[in-house]
């Protein structure tokens, strides 16, 4: 399956049952909602910056040149896109169900300010997590170029 549509489905489908799981608990416990908010955030968050790190990771034990790597921009946008819009339809689409508390909020909303949010929410911290993975990656390979100093031989010889 292409790279980008298993991002797009997981988190999207991630960030539907973080929504879910926050409006049951939200009608059982009204008043611990901005932690639970929090909370919810912060396993969205770390998922996807560990996603991004075996991206990064990956990218450069397959590309050891910095110049020569994959574009993981575009596949992270892609799945940002997707995992936005396709969660924020879903939201909407389980909002009708009884006992599902996800908002009320309208189908024009979940397409365009909430699913924006998400692709915000999915790029950048994706894009983090690669940069992080490259890193990691590139400081155990050890730099496959040489720095300018090293073989030079001194001036004036």
């Amino acid at each position: 399956m292409i790279a980008w549509v298993v991002r797009a489905v997981l988190l999207g489908a991630l960030v539907v049952a973080l929504r879910t799981v926050l409006g049951f608990a939200m009608v059982q416990w009204p008043t611990q909602g901005s932690w639970m908010r929090m909370l919810g955030l912060l396993v969205l968050v770390v998922v996807i910056v560990a996603w991004g790190v075996l991206d990064g990771r990956k990218d450069r034990a397959a590309h050891p040149d910095p110049e020569r790597g994959s574009d993981l921009t575009i596949r992270w946008l892609k799945a940002g896109v997707a995992g936005g819009l396709g969660s924020g339809a879903v939201s909407w689409a389980l909002d009708f169900l009884p006992r599902f508390d996800l908002g009320d909020n309208g189908l024009l909303f979940e397409l365009t300010a909430g699913a924006s949010f998400i692709v915000l929410l999915i790029f950048i911290p994706g894009l983090i997590g690669v940069g992080i993975g490259r890193m990691l990656a590139g400081r155990r390979g050890g730099n496959s170029t040489p720095s300018l100093t090293e073989g030079a031989a001194p001036a004036g010889a």
